[in-house]
């Protein structure tokens, strides 16, 4: 099992120096040092003395990749993608553009992006597994046809839709819960209530199509109809041999999604003025802060294949048949 960890630790280098890279050259052709600092500093006239002190600042005033001027490895390493990326590797993830420390601002926002995400992970798995049981106990019937249209329709309708009605809906029209904000401690519950809830939703679509189709091919196997022959009832056969047999696949969107939680939702938090890690990285975008788009983007990465190697982990604690070598 150590061996597989650390293989697969060796193996995730390459894809996050690939992904880095990506991150950097695409950033690069869409935006120069100048737009950079013309767009912080936020006049419509700045003088290219203080463009010219913004990038000295921040590190912007050197070239980007290659440093023909410098001698030896001073070409390679005394460059911004130098200076800028190779710390990302052992998380130090520097000041903003703005001049904010990010990792403080990560450590800061990621309770808030857990609030929102957790409850719907957790809700929506449980509602998305119980919805396809219930479907799949009644196959073949008119209760299926019924329940498949409307999960296909369910799945065709735009989130945007869901967090718009939800926030005329419940927040305008009922005066139920506020239609955006946050606060710590427990009076962020009344804030994340219509939040999770129109996840939950906006997931059941497309989640409990998905599972039925797990289920209803576990129903046709050969130990199943073992089971019936045995004279078990069909509730018993469901829940004690299908969905346990079902949990290797189930695990698969699962698990692979837990570290991603930390990431936040993009445009939930945005549209409901919860200050997380989704938001962060939309104001960033949209300000154009490199160094935070770029340890978004990192982070992100780490935490999507810390998933999958924690769905190949999980699968020899479900099928003692899986080894990892």
């Amino acid at each position: 099992m150590l061996n597989y960890i650390l293989r697969r630790a060796l193996y995730a280098l390459p894809i996050l120096v690939g992904v880095n890279v990506i991150t950097f050259v695409l950033f690069f052709v869409v935006n120069t040092p100048d737009d950079m600092a013309r767009m912080q500093l936020g006049m419509k006239h700045v003088t290219p003395e203080a463009v010219e002190q913004w990038k000295q600042e921040r590190g912007y005033d050197k070239p980007v990749i290659y440093n023909g001027a410098s001698a030896g490895m001073g070409k390679l390493t005394d460059t911004i993608f130098y200076d800028k990326s190779l710390r990302l590797f052992v998380f130090d993830f520097g000041a903003s553009d703005a001049g904010r420390d990010i990792g403080y601002d990560i450590r800061q926002r990621m309770w808030a992006s857990l609030a929102l995400a957790i409850p719907v992970f957790i809700i929506g798995l449980l509602t998305n597994i119980t919805v396809a049981l219930l479907i799949a106990f009644f196959r073949a019937t008119y209760f299926d046809i019924i329940a498949v249209v409307t999960l296909v329709v369910l799945m065709s309708i735009s989130g945007l839709f869901y967090i718009i009605a939800g926030q005329y809906l419940v927040g305008k029209l009922l005066h139920l819960v506020p239609i955006s904000g946050y606060d710590d401690g427990l009076n962020a519950v009344k804030f994340v209530i219509l939040p999770v809830l129109i996840g939950v939703i906006g997931g059941i679509g497309s989640g409990s199509r998905w599972y039925r189709s797990i289920f209803l091919e576990e129903i046709g196997k050969d130990y199943v109809r073992t089971a019936r022959a045995k004279g078990l009832p069909e509730s018993a056969v469901l829940f004690r041999h299908v969905l346990k047999n079902a949990l290797i696949p189930i695990l698969t969107g699962a698990v692979v999604v837990l570290p991603l939680l930390f990431m936040g939702s993009l445009i939930m938090e945005s549209f409901f003025g919860i200050p997380g890690l989704g938001s962060y990285t939309i104001d960033a975008i949209n300000t154009q802060d490199f160094a935070v788009v770029r340890s978004m983007v990192f982070l992100g990465s780490v935490l999507y294949i810390l998933g999958l190697m924690l769905t190949d982990i999980s699968y020899t604690l479900v099928d003692p048949r899986v080894r990892l070598n």
